[in-house]
């Protein structure tokens, strides 16, 4: 990215979001259903691109097998409301219905009720007993607590997600989570982040992390952008952090560690843009809080909404467009984006001459001028 003078003594990056770049068809094209979306980390492999946001309106032990079934993977917050209630119908019930003068109080109280450990590994034995791949997130804040209680209970895929992760978090109070030595100890593959820049992601690939998320402050129930002023343009973020895996791949002898887009994916063709800047997968949340069987009932939030002293998110009504069989595989009744979200992915690929997501990574992408 160029840097540019914005006044003397102070320099600035040009970085550019998905809305500024477009992908570019090559000679060739191929017929969509020749196609693969095929997608593997360490020994679990998937025929959908993407990871199900760790979001109570969007994961629930039920869509988290659903999305499983149709070739995703539905990434469980364990410090939401499942882990919370041993019957979140009825919190979720008032989130749905508060006003909004009052929804980020309300919630702060509703989510001030104590994680159980016991309800962590009955939520992951209902997952696990369907048959799917088990993924859960926990908060860098909280793993340290609760990774032996997520282990014991058979995760697959570990995830700690937070607004942003370093592999060096300072601190003159509690002793803060050395990522590094916890991966390391671990025996599942660990996905971390949030980051955005080629030093911090290698940061991360060096801790051992199997998957580094991408992005900060773009998600659509996301005001860490007023709130802290942080935020990523993701198009420049996701192939930085690309540019850093190649650079970590000669580093450690062919370990090759994901890049999945987190944030600012909104619609299909977001996906497409992501894998084209070098992303291996996506993980998204309101699109997937639009549909029926989603626990928000058509509203969204995520953790930064209800943050006990700094809120940094806020609850959005999305609606419903269809079920997740539509969002995802279709057949779509909008000309939106916000359906058949990867068999666009894959009309996208085709009309490009790609045959797979490693391919894809490849095409060429331009910078829209105004």
């Amino acid at each position: 990215m160029a840097d540019i003078e914005i006044a003397p003594g102070k320099r600035a990056r040009t970085a550019y979001s998905f809305d500024d770049i477009s992908i570019v068809p090559s000679r060739r094209t191929r017929e969509p259903n020749e196609v693969s979306t095929n997608w593997q980390i360490d020994a679990y492999k998937f025929g959908l691109p993407l990871l199900a946001a760790p979001m109570d309106s969007v994961v629930s032990p039920d869509t988290a097998i659903a999305i499983g079934k149709l070739g995703g993977v539905g990434v469980l917050n364990l410090e939401g409301l499942w882990t919370r209630y041993e019957n979140p119908i009825i919190p979720l019930g008032e989130i749905s219905s508060i006003p909004n003068e009052q929804a980020t109080r309300r919630m702060q109280e509703i989510y001030a009720a104590p994680i159980k450990p016991e309800l962590i590994e009955q939520r992951i034995a209902e997952i696990r007993a369907a048959g799917v791949t088990v993924a859960a997130a926990l908060s860098p804040a909280r793993t340290a607590q609760f990774h032996k209680t997520v282990l014991k209970a058979g995760v697959d895929i570990f995830v700690i997600r937070g607004t942003t992760v370093s592999a060096e978090h300072v601190s003159n109070g509690a002793e803060p989570l050395n990522l590094k030595k916890f991966i390391y100890e671990l025996d599942v593959p660990v996905i971390v982040g949030g980051c955005a820049t080629q030093s911090g992601a290698m940061h991360l690939m060096r801790a051992g992390a199997a998957g580094v998320l991408v992005g900060f402050g773009g998600g659509a129930a996301h005001t860490t952008r007023q709130v802290l002023g942080i935020s990523v343009p993701m198009a420049s973020a996701v192939a930085e952090v690309a540019a850093a895996r190649r650079e970590y791949l000669d580093e450690s002898g062919g370990r090759y560690v994901h890049v999945i887009a987190d944030g600012s994916v909104g619609k299909s063709g977001d996906i497409a843009k992501a894998i084209a800047c070098g992303a291996d997968a996506v993980m998204m949340g309101s699109p997937l809080a639009r549909a029926e069987e989603a626990p928000g009932r058509g509203w969204h939030w995520g953790s930064e909404a209800h943050h006990a002293e700094l809120p940094r998110g806020t609850r959005v009504h999305v609606g419903t467009v269809g079920t997740l069989q539509e969002i995802l595989l279709g057949p779509s009744h909008s000309a939106d984006g916000s359906m058949n979200l990867f068999g666009a992915l894959r009309r996208g690929m085709a009309t490009c001459g790609y045959s797979d997501l490693k391919e894809f990574q490849r095409v060429e992408v331009v910078i829209n001028r105004a």
